[in-house]
C-alpha cells in the first residue's frame, strides 16, 4: 500500500524557519518526480517546490524562490521542505505527491499530473 505521510508542520513566528518531512512507503522514490503543494484557507491547492527522480533537478514557485529548499533522502524513502524566512502568506496546509507522469520537474505544477496525496500539515505562521 502506497502512502505518503507529512509532517514537521507548526506555529511559528514570522521569519522563523520549519523543515517539512515527507515519508514514502510502498512506492519507490526514485522513479518519479515528487511536489510540494500547499493549500490556504479559502484558496486553491497551489504547487511551491519539485524534485527530479535521483534528486538531480528542483523546481520552485516564484512565490517561494530563495526560501524553500527541497531535498530527498531515497535511502529513508523520505523528500524534505526546508522554509525559511516564513510569512504570514506561507500560512497553510502543506502535502506532497508523487507525479504518476514524470520523473523530472519539466511540468511544473499540473495537479492532475500528481497522485498519492498525502493527508497534509499545518503550517501556520503568525506572531
Amino acid at each position: 500500500q502506497v502512502q505518503f505521510v507529512e509532517s514537521g508542520g507548526a506555529l511559528v513566528h514570522p521569519g522563523g524557519s520549519l523543515k517539512l518531512s515527507c515519508a514514502v512507503s510502498g512506492f519507490f522514490l526514485d522513479d518519479h518526480a515528487i511536489g510540494w503543494f500547499r493549500q490556504a484557507p479559502g484558496k486553491e491547492r497551489e504547487g511551491v517546490s519539485c524534485v527530479s527522480s535521483g534528486v538531480r533537478d528542483t523546481l520552485y514557485a516564484d512565490s517561494v524562490k530563495g526560501r524553500f529548499t527541497i531535498s530527498g533522502d531515497s535511502a529513508k524513502s523520505t523528500v524534505y521542505l526546508q522554509i525559511d524566512d516564513l510569512k504570514a502568506e506561507d500560512t497553510a496546509v502543506y502535502y506532497c505527491a508523487a507525479n504518476m507522469m514524470r520523473s523530472n520537474c519539466r511540468g511544473g505544477f499540473l495537479l492532475h499530473e500528481y497522485d498519492y496525496w498525502g493527508q497534509g500539515t499545518q503550517v501556520t505562521v503568525s506572531s
